[in-house]
């Protein structure tokens, strides 16, 4: 992968705006997303990362544990707002978009072709330009940023964030807004487990200062809404005939003894 400067960059955002790293929602992976609801709390769109999100790093299928998530996922959001935006497939790294139709074919979505690497504002544009493109476009407030990272993805979620406009109507008290105005922009989802180990000193720390950061802007209790609206429990592990009669046989034997 190559060297990341707006990623390295993106920590001194934090002098200024240390809220910039905070994720709306937290998953293990994207099977504790609750599509449909955040279908029905108005968002339209999706960005997801790829490696280490839906894929192997540096594969090109979807891990076959989110097979159902991820149809649920185009189903809710519909053919082609739902795009893949990664720092290895779609960049120059990927030489004539080999890559990208591979991934697109595998995940039966768009990929962006894309110069600059995530958290960029140039990427941000490009993001812009496909959404604006769709025959019903779609706002920066009507889209989910989802990702295992919190200095690419996470960042570039809060950095489309809209800045406030004065408007000369009365504004609407925070108590009587949606969760999605009150976002302010994409809804930012950290998916926090890993497919294969990868950068795990990097994922340490970014855990550790996003509950530093989240305790001393005390953001506990409003992120824990969108947490509770949009998240669903992991499904139980399934478990095969073989291992079953394995674990019977073995807990009748403890009972003999």
């Amino acid at each position: 992968m190559p060297l990341n400067i707006p990623g390295l960059l993106a920590p001194f955002q934090l002098l200024w705006n240390p809220r910039v790293v905070l994720p709306h929602v937290v998953v293990a992976d994207i099977r504790q997303l609750d599509f449909l609801a955040l279908r029905k709390a108005g968002y339209r769109g999706a960005v997801f990362d790829k490696d280490n999100c839906l894929t192997i790093p540096y594969k090109d299928s979807l891990v076959p544990e989110l097979q159902g998530a991820w149809k649920e996922c185009r189903e809710a959001f519909g053919e082609g707002n739902v795009l893949i935006v990664s720092n290895s497939t779609g960049t120059r790294d990927d030489p004539g978009g080999i890559q990208a139709e591979s991934v697109s074919y595998y995940l039966s979505a768009p990929v962006l072709q894309h110069n600059s690497l995530k958290p960029a504002y140039a990427c941000i544009s490009g993001i812009r330009a496909y959404f604006s493109s769709l025959r019903n476009p779609i706002k920066d407030d009507e889209l989910v940023v989802v990702g295992d990272r919190i200095f690419t993805d996470v960042v570039m979620a809060n950095r489309m964030r809209r800045r406030a406009v004065p408007k000369p109507e009365e504004p609407k008290r925070e108590d009587e807004m949606s969760l999605r105005e009150r976002a302010k922009g994409p809804l930012a989802v950290w998916t926090s487990g890993v497919w294969q180990k990868e950068s795990m000193a990097m994922r340490y720390f970014e855990r550790q200062l996003v509950d530093a950061i989240c305790r001393w802007t005390d953001s506990s209790s409003h992120l824990a809404e969108y947490q509770k609206a949009f998240t669903k429990p992991l499904p139980a592990p399934e478990v095969d005939k073989g291992e079953k009669l394995s674990m019977k046989r073995l807990w009748s034997m403890l009972r003999k003894r």
